[in-house]
């Protein structure tokens, strides 16, 4: 085990997955001599060589067509789009074409691509650098949509999602890119060693315990919600928190079993609030765990609006004071 960044970890699973399977291949804008513009190919054209690390002319759309020819002839792709705004170009080709081979194929036909994109704000950034798409994806059947919340789960999701047979979109939340914690890599990461399982990539985890309310978050608010977590109980409330992980499939389940225990609940993404992923989980939630509620649910969000200028994004953005008192009104309701 070691400490490590967000971007360290994915860089080590990106390479012991190269090392593991060579049909493996990276592609995208400068993610070969450049390593990424935040660096999380660093390193690997010089090992791998540029026929496996692509640096691809600039062009999302062509970027994600090739990604889906290359898995049609047996390769395991796995595309970076810079920002998670340029990823739009792209949509016909993920909707259109990766999300239908495998069912319009009566499954004979794998499609193991991996669209690897930074998302979020935090970082100063403006729109088309700081955005939150994952409920558009979401919605698209026969897309998968994870998202890490810690520099093992980086690591360890993402070697997941390239041994799935399954298009993934793998959320990475920039504005957590440099956050360090431990890494434990798997045990055997060479050739011989076969994809990781990928039982767990859709599971949502339990990452403080609590008994008043439950709060569940993905991807770069876990650490915010567990930051409030940590001021709430020393105000003498108890807060679980939830991290999703995987946004479809959605591990309701583990959020039902909570909100069960603690009957309430509040749900905090960074996407515009109406329409949203929180909107699903409250629903779920009602159908499964009304008798248990004993106050509204309630949802900590971006606003209903494009991201704002650099200098408002502190503003627009879920933050530790907002979630404590979404944390209070239902505590008190």
């Amino acid at each position: 085990m070691t400490d490590t960044t967000m971007v360290g970890a994915l860089n080590l699973g990106l390479r012991h997955e190269l090392e593991r399977d060579p049909k493996v291949l990276l592609l995208g804008e400068d993610v070969g001599r450049l390593g990424g513009v935040f660096r999380v190919t660093d390193g690997l054209q010089k090992d791998f060589g540029s026929d496996r690390v692509v640096d691809t002319p600039l062009g999302e759309a062509g970027i994600v067509g090739t990604a889906v020819g290359l898995a049609m002839a047996g390769y395991r792709p796995v595309c970076e789009i810079q920002f998670d705004g340029f990823v739009f170009p792209a949509v016909n080709q993920i909707v259109t074409q990766l999300a239908k081979i495998r069912h319009r194929s009566a499954g004979r036909t794998a499609m193991p691509v991996v669209i690897r994109i930074p998302y979020g704000g935090g970082i100063g950034a403006i729109e088309h650098h700081s955005e939150s798409p994952e409920a558009y994806f979401a919605h698209t059947a026969g897309i998968k949509v994870v998202t890490p919340g810690s520099p093992q789960d980086a690591y360890t999701m993402l070697r997941q999602a390239i041994g799935s047979p399954d298009p993934v979109i793998f959320l990475e939340p920039k504005h957590r890119y440099w956050t360090k914690g431990p890494v434990t890599p798997v045990a055997g990461s060479g050739v011989a060693a076969g994809p990781l399982a990928t039982d767990g990539l859709h599971r949502a985890r339990i990452v403080r315990a609590g008994t008043d309310v439950t709060v569940v978050a993905y991807g770069p608010l876990v650490a915010t919600a567990l930051s409030a977590a940590g001021i709430a109980a020393d105000e003498g409330t108890s807060v679980e928190v939830i991290d999703l992980r995987s946004i479809s499939p959605l591990d309701s389940d583990t959020v039902v079993e909570s909100v069960r225990r603690t009957g309430r609940l509040v749900v905090a993404h960074e996407a515009s609030r109406s329409h949203g992923i929180g909107a699903e989980i409250a629903a779920r939630v009602q159908q499964e765990a009304f008798y248990h509620l004993q106050a509204p649910v309630l949802r900590v969000t971006g606003y209903d609006t494009p991201y704002p200028a650099s200098r408002l994004e502190q503003d627009w953005l879920p933050g530790v004071d907002r979630l404590l008192d979404a944390v209070e009104a239902v505590r008190k309701y």
